[in-house]
């Protein structure tokens, strides 16, 4: 019996049905699919997501999959999964640093729980395979070098800082370069200053995210950063107190006056779990839910309190990789995977982003 010719169009065809659920277009209007091989009955092909950390990969992987089964003759389908990040589309001509994204996480206050937010986020992007930096923007208090486990900078080389890497992610903050529990009094020209140096004169290399932790509050920092670099969404990050919804708040409108898109709200420490299954809210309920409804921006979700989120933060050992299945851990990583889906989005509608083509 002749076997059945199975055809690159009828691959094609087949994974045109299958929609990308974030960017609502097939994969093939997209061009998502690459390398098409055809070997008698086995069919092999990648999908190019737009994100590493894509939350709906394996429901894109199966789809396609089962598509492709329909075709005739068809037997078995070899998929590789791949990722290419778009850029936003913002210029950053001026600068070295060269990032498809730079997301900026804040707080209205301090002790919500921002740097680690900032640190687990920046952590689980890489561990998804993206390319990723952190920047500790908070010049008066720097608490990144500790959470991420690293005392000290490389040498440097041809005038050019080296950052330091820790779990795949490349880092700069002002205290690698102060003795610790040094006080830096700094008025806003000096801080402007090392903001711009830690922007232009760190060897970043190629990065698909910059991801800079910001001081609290509404102050210079911010405002050097907006200056500066060209920043592609904001981040608030609250607890559900009410004293603390008011300071997020500011945080909001600080971002839209500075035009920084503002892309969600997450709510730190929502409650504790206590060893008989319930929750009691230490801090209250809802409060970054109804923030982000009032503000008319998406609500990411809800990380609980747990001592692993304290005792990470401590000895330099992010909860996500340490206790990626507790309930922190599934959290922050289920929330990195929704701020690259969404800065994916962004960008591919932005004017000055990747264009959507056409796979022949």
């Amino acid at each position: 019996m002749t076997p059945t010719l199975i055809h690159r169009e009828d691959v094609l065809a087949a994974l045109s049905k299958v929609q990308e659920p974030e960017l609502h277009k097939d994969l093939v209007t997209l061009n998502m699919i690459q390398d098409i091989e055809i070997n008698e009955s086995v069919v092999k092909f990648r999908i190019v997501l737009t994100t590493p950390a894509c939350p709906l990969k394996g429901k894109i992987e199966k789809e396609a999959r089962d598509a492709v089964m329909t075709i005739q003759g068809v037997k078995t389908v070899n998929i590789v999964m791949d990722a290419n990040v778009p850029a936003d589309g913002r210029p950053r001509g001026n600068l070295s640093l060269n990032a498809k994204n730079v997301v900026a996480v804040a707080s209205g206050k301090g002790g919500v729980g921002k740097s680690t937010v900032a640190v687990n986020l920046a952590v689980s992007l890489a561990q998804s395979g993206a390319k990723v930096g952190l920047l500790d923007a908070d010049i008066y208090g720097p608490n990144i070098p500790t959470m991420m486990g690293v005392d000290r900078l490389p040498a440097f080389e041809e005038g050019k800082i080296i950052p330091a890497v820790a779990y795949g992610v490349k880092l700069m903050s002002i205290g690698f370069l102060v003795q610790p529990g040094q006080p830096l009094i700094w008025r806003g020209p000096m801080l402007h200053s090392a903001i711009r140096q830690f922007l232009n004169d760190v060897e970043w290399g190629d990065l698909d995210y910059l991801v800079i932790d910001l001081p609290p509050g509404t102050g210079d920092a911010q405002l050097s950063l907006a200056q500066s670099i060209p920043i592609s969404g904001g981040v608030i990050v609250t607890l559900p107190q009410a004293v603390s919804l008011e300071d997020a708040s500011r945080g909001l409108y600080m971002f839209r006056q500075l035009d920084i898109p503002i892309l969600g709200v997450i709510e730190n420490m929502s409650f504790l779990e206590l060893p008989d299954g319930q929750r009691m809210d230490v801090f209250g309920s809802g409060g970054g839910e109804k923030l982000a409804k009032q503000a008319g921006t998406e609500f990411f979700g809800c990380v609980p309190m747990a001592a692993d989120v304290r005792i990470g933060g401590d000895s330099g050992r992010p909860i996500v990789l340490t206790h990626p299945d507790s309930g922190p851990g599934k959290a922050l990583r289920e929330i990195s995977e929704i701020i690259a889906a969404r800065l994916s989005v962004a960008a591919l509608k932005n004017d000055g982003g990747i264009k959507l083509e056409i796979v022949g």
